[in-house]
Formats: structure tokens, C-alpha cells, sequence
């Protein structure tokens, strides 16, 4: 066996340091959940206002998943993480040095580009080291935003608590760029290019197995991908925020989130040990009808032991969806494609967050309340569960593994 081959021991290694890669990188996603209290009243704006440093971010990071997919498909994954250590860093300065929300904003827009490298371009580079393990390494990649959002909400928290947001955010930028452009040395073996030129028989996947062309597949999964995530926005963006409304302090709404990411690793581990052996339209199934479960239990229950309860099982429950999509797209698609096609649709997971933030903010402005903002979510989440049904009544298809 060489020592590049798919499920190597560098294999291994490689998913271990892209896991890595991608728990440090998606900080970015996470530290303006944490902070977003803090600069509501640092700027003196609404709660929507104060939500759009999240939203431009999350766009910034769609966005980049289509843009450093592409320019890993095409170089290799290494450029990728450098540029995103370098945006991070960029961006976290940005962010320490703002004086109005708008600056704020741009520059998250910065820190979700460069958090981008460590999520879909890492995912579709994994996927083409493993062959019998595809749907377990995808979800492990996957992982290291939930693991991010485990370990740094705690850590942020108490930063911002003792030093401030400005240091805060400073000195999370030169960590990540300290960290990611040295890392970044170990990606720098590329796949064997036998594994990447097995298009023509991906797409008779496609067609024969679900009846539908390629970019058919890529346009459902877009829809469902943004549906999905604009449910899931409403507990990870602003449960911070929520139980400090409801008089439990921000510290409790930090905790909860941990745990509710920490839990969604579980998940996550669980649904590609189950995709590689039931196939990935199945498994997204399965996990759109758990995360409905999963929020409806927050529109019955806001007490404090409740909600700690409540986001344990949402963790536990909706972990697993994302990476489906990236197991979809390497059942069916083209591999050479996999990096701007697996990023076109954690683009869409990216844009559904930002979107769902926003108008959970605007839904909380107009009324008060979260109960409809969580109803929002449910409707949401109705979408993606409908183009999971549809996928998987599609006449002629067969259940595919990895």
C-alpha cells in the first residue's frame, strides 16, 4: 500500500489534523454568538442590528466555501488554510479596532472568508482519502465546528469577561493566524488523480440511481441545506442571548451552547457511521425529522434545568445533518467537482444560518418574543424534510454506501 493511499495511516493522520485545522478556523464562527450582548451595548442598536455582524459573517464564510473549494480543486487545500489564517488574523484586528457596528460588521465579513477555509473545502478533501470510511471521515472534518463551538464559547466568555471584547478579539486573530499558516505545511500531498476522475460513473449515479441530472441533485440540495440551517440558526445563534432575557445570564446561555455543540460531535460521529452503511439520503432523513422534534421542545419548556435539557437533545438530534449533504454529493457527483460542489451547498447551510440569525433577531424586535421565532424554524425545517421524502421516493433509487 503506499503511504498516500485512501484509509493510509497518513490518511488517518490527516483527517486528525483536519480536525484540527478546523477547530481553530471556525472560531470564527462562534465568538460573535458569545459577544453579540456585549456589542449590543458596546453600539446601543436593536437586537436584529446587532445580529448582522453574525449574518455578514456567515455570508462571508458561505461565500468563501465556494471560493476556497475551488481554488482547492484546482491547487491544493494548503492555499486554502493560508489564506484563511491570514483573513482570520486580518479580520479579528479589524474587529478589536471598530468604533461603529458597521466596521464591526465588514470585518466580520473578513472573519467568516478565512473561517471558511477549515469547513467544505476540508471536508471534500477528506472525502478523497477514504473510500469504505467516506461518510465517518466527512463527519469528523465536520465535527471540528461543533468541537469549535464547544471549546471556544467558554474561553471567549471569559476573556471578554476580564480583558474585554477589544482584546478579546485581538488576540484571537493572531492566534489563528499563528496557527493555521504552519499547519497548513502537512496538506500539501495531494490525492492520486485515479481517485479524482471517476466522473462518468458518479453522474450515471445520479441519473440512474435518483433519476435526476447532476446539477438537478446540486439545486435540491441547496434548498434543503438553506431551509434546514435557517431552523437551526434559531437555538445556536441566540441562545445567549435568550436566557439572558429570561434572567439566567449570558454565562448559562455560553454553557448551553457548549454543551449543545459538544453533544452535536456525538451526532455528528453517529450519523457517518450510519450514512456509510445506509447511505446519505437516509440519514439526512433521519436527522431532519429529529431536529423538528428537537425545536419543538423549546416552544413547551423555558426553564433553566429545561433549556440545559432541551439543548442537549437539540445537539444530540441535528449534529449529523450538515455533513449529509457532502456524503450526498460524493455518492452522486463528480469527485474533481467536490470541493466547489460540496462548497456551493455548505454555502447555502451557511446563508441559511445568517438568514435564520437575522430574522430571529427581527422576529424577537417584533414581538418580543422567541416563541414565533421558533415557529419560524419549524416551518423551515418543514422544507428540508419534504426534499429528503422526495430524494428518497425517487423511482429507481437504490440505497448507496459511501
Amino acid at each position: 500500500m503506499s503511504s498516500y493511499a485512501p484509509e493510509s495511516p497518513y490518511a488517518w493522520l490527516r483527517l486528525v489534523m483536519a480536525l484540527v485545522v478546523v477547530t481553530i478556523a471556525c472560531v470564527g464562527n462562534w465568538s460573535i454568538v458569545v459577544a453579540l450582548p456585549t456589542v449590543q451595548q458596546e453600539f446601543g442598536v436593536a437586537r436584529a442590528a446587532a445580529s448582522l455582524p453574525y449574518t455578514i459573517g456567515m455570508i462571508g464564510f458561505g461565500l468563501g466555501g465556494v471560493l476556497m473549494g475551488r481554488i482547492a480543486d484546482r491547487s491544493t487545500i494548503a492555499v486554502s488554510i493560508v489564506i484563511g489564517g491570514i483573513c482570520l488574523g486580518l479580520g479579528y484586528g479589524a474587529a478589536s479596532v471598530s468604533t461603529s457596528l458597521w466596521q464591526f460588521t465588514l470585518a466580520h465579513g473578513l472573519i467568516g472568508l478565512g473561517a471558511s477555509a477549515g469547513f467544505a473545502p476540508l471536508m471534500a478533501d477528506v472525502s478523497h482519502w477514504f473510500t469504505k470510511r467516506r461518510g465517518l471521515a466527512v463527519v469528523v472534518a465536520a465535527s471540528g465546528s461543533y468541537l469549535a463551538g464547544a471549546l471556544w464559547p467558554p474561553i471567549v466568555q471569559h476573556v471578554i469577561d476580564t480583558q474585554g471584547w477589544r482584546w478579546a478579539h485581538a488576540a484571537l486573530g493572531v492566534f489563528a493566524a499563528a496557527s493555521l499558516i504552519p499547519l497548513s505545511l502537512f496538506f500539501l500531498p495531494r490525492p492520486a488523480a485515479h481517485l479524482l476522475d471517476a466522473a462518468p460513473t458518479a453522474v450515471a449515479n445520479a441519473r440512474g440511481d435518483l433519476k435526476l441530472s447532476p446539477n438537478g441533485l446540486q439545486a435540491l440540495l441547496v434548498i434543503a441545506g438553506f431551509s434546514c440551517c435557517v431552523a437551526m440558526s434559531m437555538p445556536q445563534v441566540h441562545i445567549v442571548a435568550y436566557c439572558g432575557d429570561l434572567g439566567y445570564g449570558v454565562a448559562r446561555g455560553a454553557e448551553m451552547l457548549s454543551l449543545m455543540l459538544g453533544l452535536g460531535i456525538v451526532s455528528r460521529l453517529a450519523s457517518g457511521l450510519l450514512s456509510d452503511r445506509i447511505g446519505g439520503v437516509r440519514m439526512l432523513l433521519i436527522g431532519s425529522v429529529m431536529q423538528a422534534l428537537a425545536l419543538a421542545l423549546y416552544l413547551f419548556f423555558n426553564g433553566l434545568t429545561s433549556l440545559y435539557a432541551i439543548s442537549a437533545i437539540f445537539g444530540l438530534f441535528q449534529g449529523g445533518i450538515v455533513p449529509m449533504y457532502a456524503v450526498i454529493i460524493r455518492e452522486y457527483l463528480p469527485p474533481r467537482e467536490a470541493g466547489v460542489r460540496i462548497g456551493l451547498v455548505m454555502g447555502a447551510t451557511i446563508f441559511g444560518m445568517a438568514f435564520g440569525g437575522w430574522a430571529s433577531g427581527l422576529i424577537f424586535d417584533l414581538t418580543a418574543s422567541y416563541r414565533m421565532a421558533f415557529l419560524n424554524g419549524l416551518a423551515w425545517n418543514a422544507i428540508n424534510l419534504a426534499v429528503a421524502v422526495w430524494l428518497l421516493s425517487r423511482p429507481g433509487r437504490v440505497a448507496r454506501a459511501a
